[in-house]
């Protein structure tokens, strides 16, 4: 079983084997209560995938995992466990086994770690620090939830802007407490105000008389420790930033915001823009019980009622003429799928293009008109289509053209609407990821049986 573990699988689907392995090996050890079995699977991996295999299990069976596995959770798996699962998973854990996985921990991790739990537990966590790195994580809560001072970690290396390039690397020599990973030194003057940085690689590589000032980067920029850590991300993606320092009101230096917590940032933003757009909390997860599950689940349901009792009460307005005609019944649905189809297709575009803020006031008007046309293009090639598909189908050669501008005029209407909703969500502060589509899919319901069915009264009745 080890040697399995051990291999590098050469395909996606090796890869999958030997996850499904290392599940079922587990089960098996948790069933026989074999806690050698248990050390043998877990031992060869990485905390991120001890951590995807603690969702994948039942809570029963963490409990019981955790009890036999005698290596026993470190700060690292922690720190790779999903939110909704640190508080079970520290409530199982002995107090000396949890005091010693928060101390191996940056204090950005444990902030991330303790931010959202009760009192009662966050003491609990708080109590197992040192002084020093309590009064640093305490002061990181103190700052805006989703903020730079909550992503940002205090363990950074600082150097006076007047030293030499020898000097700072008999510093790091010398130092025996430097951050286990870091990627600038930072440039200070003696108020403490961060001016500039320099990377490992320039410092090595430079003659040890050389001035840190002459060797800055040009990417140095600072974050304000109040930032939103969306727009956090936003910079180091936009600029390729590798670490920023974090500066207070008074600009003085009070922490350092890594690559690796700004690519979180950018990934939850994604994952919860993509979940919302499907009507489905950003908080949502796999773990997650049944009837909480359904908690998250049951307000959007409710609004997709009511917007499908919308379209029904157009319909409800033209049930006379679908009782003369039976075809515009089995056509009805295809204008109405098209056109939510290619509202979704604008929709899509112009969310994304509102999170990475691609889409602007000054490029707006271009993108309307873009879209517009777009879908009319659309619009009238598949009018063509279902006009010889009404004549073939039926043989009313009237139906067939009812069809057709019908097709355009929800497709026109579908391409605003999926440009023009979130823009007009996200200028009042409403998530567009989270509101617009069920707006979206309301006018092209509308819209297109309005269409139909009013063009099909005023022309075949």
């Amino acid at each position: 079983m080890t040697d399995d573990l051990n291999e590098q699988p050469e395909s996606a689907e090796g890869g999958y084997r030997i996850e499904r392995a290392v599940v079922s090996a587990v089960h098996d050890a948790i069933e026989a209560m074999d806690a050698a079995a248990i050390d043998a699977a877990l031992d060869p991996l990485h905390p991120a995938d001890i951590a995807d295999l603690l969702e994948q299990i039942s809570s029963g069976e963490r409990r019981a995992l955790l009890g036999l596995w005698s290596m026993g959770i470190d700060g690292e798996i922690l720190s790779e466990l999903d939110e909704n699962l640190r508080e079970e998973v520290i409530g199982y854990l002995p107090e000396g086994v949890l005091s010693e996985a928060v101390r191996e921990m940056d204090s950005d991790d444990v902030v991330d770690l303790v931010e959202d739990m009760e009192d009662d537990q966050q003491e609990k966590i708080l109590g197992a620090l040192e002084d020093a790195d309590r009064v640093a994580v305490e002061r990181a809560l103190s700052y805006p939830e989703y903020s730079a001072g909550r992503l940002m970690q205090r363990e950074l290396v600082v150097a006076p802007e007047h030293w030499t390039v020898g000097e700072t690397i008999d510093f790091l020599r010398r130092e025996d407490d430097l951050p286990e990973q870091f990627y600038h030194v930072i440039l200070v003057d003696p108020g403490y105000h961060p001016t500039g940085y320099i990377t490992l690689g320039k410092l090595l590589g430079s003659p040890r008389a050389t001035k840190l000032t002459s060797i800055k980067e040009d990417s140095f920029r600072t974050i304000p420790v109040t930032q939103p850590e969306e727009e956090v991300a936003y910079a180091f993606n936009q600029y390729h930033l590798i670490s920023a320092p974090v500066v207070d009101e008074d600009e003085r230096l009070v922490g350092v915001i890594t690559i690796d917590d700004a690519m979180v940032v950018l990934d939850e933003e994604a994952e919860e823009d993509i979940l919302r757009l499907a009507g489905v909390s950003g908080e949502e997860r796999l773990s997650d019980r049944t009837l909480e599950t359904v908690r998250q689940r049951l307000p959007w349901l409710g609004v997709n009622l009511f917007t499908a009792i919308l379209a029904s009460l157009v319909i409800s307005q033209f049930e006379e003429v679908l009782t003369q005609i039976v075809a515009l019944a089995v056509l009805m649905p295809i204008v109405a799928s098209m056109g939510g189809n290619a509202g979704t297709q604008s929709l899509t575009v112009a969310v994304r293009a509102i999170a990475t803020r691609d889409l602007t006031g000054s490029n707006m008007w271009r993108v309307v008109r873009r879209e517009t046309v777009a879908g009319l293009l659309n619009g009238l090639i598949f009018a063509v289509i279902m006009g010889v598909v009404g004549v073939v189908w039926f043989g009313t050669p009237m139906l067939g053209a009812v069809i057709a501008v019908a097709m355009v005029i929800n497709l026109v209407v579908a391409a605003l609407a999926g440009i023009l909703i979130p823009v007009g969500l996200e200028k009042l502060g409403i998530d567009p990821a989270l509101a617009s589509g069920a707006f979206v899919t309301t006018v092209t319901d509308v819209v297109g049986f309005f269409a139909f069915l009013g063009l099909a009264t005023l022309v075949l009745v």
